[in-house]
Order: C-alpha cells, then structure tokens, then sequence
C-alpha cells in the first residue's frame, strides 16, 4: 500500500491542523512530530523545519491560539460579553485552549507567543467596568477571567454535560453572570 503524498505546499499549516486533531481527540501528550509527519506524508524530519521540535509546534499552536482569541475578544462591546465570546472560543477551539495554559509545555520567550498573548491580554482588559465603576478593575479583570475561564475548562473537561443537559454554553454562561452580577448596565 503507498502512503499519502504531500501536494498542497503549506506543510506549516498541515502539522498544525493535524496537530490541533491529535489534540482534540488525545490531548497535547499525544502529540508526536514523527506522527504528523507521517500523517502529513513527508520524511519525519520535515516538521522540525517548520517547528524544531515539540515545544516548537506547541508554542505556534498556543500563538495561533492566543491570536484566535484575541479577533473573538474584540468583537465583544463589554467585559461580560468578552466573558460570553471566551466561552465560545474555548468550545469553538478545544485543542488551541488546552495547550494555551500550559506554560510547561511551551517557549515563553517565542516573539510570535509573547505577542498574541500580549494581544489577547489587551483585548480581555479593554472590556471595562461598567458595572462597578469605583471597583479595582485589575481585579475585576481577575474575577471576569476566572469565571468565564473556570466554565470554559469544566466544559471541555465534560464535568458540566449533566447540569446543562444540552443548553448552549455560552447562553447559559451570560446567564450565570446575570444571576451573579446582575443586569447589564
């Protein structure tokens, strides 16, 4: 039986999608460059010219990840949407959010990494403070991200399957910051 060949020419862009599979269905512990290469249809040494190594692919995953992000922040008006819009990302993005939050597994000091994280920083801390307005907004910060960012993993950790009981996520969490908050302002 012949193997796949490689025709598309972005082989960048065919490790990080296979890559964000492997992820998805397995976890980032799954993940192996030799795989992806073998997936991909090329020498297993191919990848590494892309990435170096795994924490090479890891770092580009969580960058494109954090940029993700970033674009899905923005379009939100307010700190409670922003909430609502992180929620989405992490269900829209499971494999980018498991890898973006484990600095273990990644280059800090990567360029492309510590701007997309720069940018998605701005982006969660431009929402404002419309409801507190005499409130510390550095922790307000703290407290928007913590919750939207503790729903998002109990989501992907399958821990909220029964309590939803197939209501949509980030409805249900715009509810959940009603019921805590109270009304937007």
């Amino acid at each position: 039986m012949s193997r796949p060949t490689y025709h598309h020419g972005d082989l960048r862009r065919a490790v990080l999608s296979a890559a964000l599979d492997v992820i998805a269905a397995e976890g980032p512990s799954a993940l192996s460059l030799r795989d992806l290469a073998r997936r991909a249809g090329v020498s297993h040494a191919a990848p590494a010219h892309h990435f170096k190594d795994r924490a090479g692919l890891l770092t580009a995953i969580a960058a494109e990840g954090f940029d993700l992000l970033a674009t899905s922040l923005a379009a939100a008006p307010d700190l409670r949407e922003r909430g609502v819009h992180y929620v989405r990302f992490a269900v829209g993005h499971p494999a980018h959010f498991q890898v973006m939050f484990q600095p273990e597994l990644l280059r800090p000091d990567d360029p492309d990494l510590v701007a997309a994280k720069a940018r998605a920083d701005a982006e969660l801390r431009s929402g404002g403070v419309e409801r507190s307005p005499s409130a510390d907004p550095t922790l307000m910060g703290i407290a928007a991200w913590s919750a939207a960012h503790g729903f998002a993993t109990l989501l992907l950790t399958r821990n909220l399957d029964r309590p939803l009981d197939g209501r949509d996520p980030a409805e249900t969490f715009r509810e959940l910051t009603h019921m805590m908050f109270g009304p937007a302002q």
